[in-house]
């Protein structure tokens, strides 16, 4: 089909998401909460925080609940896994931010070996600390940063990072690839020795209710909420979506599909059967039970959202 063609039958797509009534998950687990309770209870320690986020979605999904915490101390946003966003919008990022009252904002890539962001963020700090009274903290001489964010934006990704660009050591801190990892609640991590510098990594926290569905959709495609709690069918067809809105259209060819769809279950079929992903299920017909082979939808839908989360769709930012 020729390129006019499959552009004009873009044109048809969808250009609203239909949630079907849905509402985003509640999960505030019993760690969470404690973590929140004891991230308030420790601020005196503290001299700046450290918020980390997704870079595909700066403005969507940064928890609320942290302003209380924010207001307090000197603050550094860190917009991580910035290799898997549209850097095109950077300076729209940073103007918008700057307006809600965010100015110090790095763009990081922490699971990079050598990252140069990374080590520009020892002498920012420093110098937003120094603008700045440190409270009961004025005649220590070590530093106490304190990481807070949602799950699995990389907040131990970044300490590990940190101490393999300014000690030369290895990770501290467990990285996964879903949300819920880290479940200590401020465990003290050394990250600098000139100056010295010490991190308190926490748990991720989610506001105990996302009151917004798109943006929980938003937060479960980058793998903060766990897939089965949204569902991996829907959290596929919102990709699909969001892909197609976005005139990103890497999943035709990296799927041998003929065009851009914007039926989920045709590109999951595709995929299905491009990859050897199928399942034997038992049919009943008149004449007795026979077992057939289909396509496994579900593992489909979870290599399609996980090649999103992997970049190789493309650098794409959903807000």
């Amino acid at each position: 089909m020729r390129l006019h063609q499959v552009l004009r039958n873009v044109d048809k797509f969808r250009t609203v998401f239909d949630f079907g009534g849905r509402d985003v998950a509640h999960w505030f687990p019993g760690h969470m909460a404690k973590g929140l309770r004891q991230m308030r209870a420790n601020l005196k320690k503290v001299d700046c925080i450290i918020e980390i986020h997704d870079a595909r979605i700066p403005f969507s999904g940064r928890n609320p609940v942290f302003q209380d915490t924010l207001n307090v101390r000197p603050h550094l946003l860190i917009l991580n896994k910035m290799d898997l966003t549209d850097l095109s919008n950077k300076q729209r990022i940073l103007k918008t931010l700057e307006k809600n009252g965010v100015k110090n904002v790095l763009f990081t890539d922490c699971l990079k070996q050598r990252d140069d962001n990374i080590k520009k963020l020892v002498p920012m700090v420093m110098e937003i600390i120094e603008r700045q009274p440190r409270y009961n903290r004025e005649e220590n001489i070590d530093y106490c940063l304190m990481v807070i964010g949602v799950p699995n934006v990389g907040k131990s990704s970044l300490i590990n990072s940190l101490r393999r660009t300014n000690l030369k050591k290895g990770r501290a801190s467990r990285v996964g690839g879903e949300p819920g990892i880290t479940k200590a609640v401020l465990t003290r991590i050394q990250v600098c020795e000139r100056p010295r510098m010490y991190l308190l990594d926490t748990p991720g926290v989610l506001p105990p209710r996302i009151e917004n569905v798109e943006t929980g959709m938003k937060l479960a495609l980058c793998g903060t909420i766990l897939d089965h709690l949204v569902g991996e069918d829907i959290i596929a067809d919102y990709l699909l979506y969001s892909l197609n809105r976005l005139g990103k259209f890497s999943y035709v060819e990296k799927y041998d599909l003929q065009e851009p769809s914007d039926d989920i279950q045709h590109v999951l079929k595709r995929i299905a059967v491009k990859l050897g992903k199928t399942q034997r299920v038992k049919a009943i017909t008149g004449v007795g039970n026979i077992t057939i082979t289909i396509p496994n939808y579900t593992a489909a839908a979870y290599d399609f959202i996980r090649a999103f989360r992997k970049g190789e769709l493309g650098q794409v930012m959903l807000d």
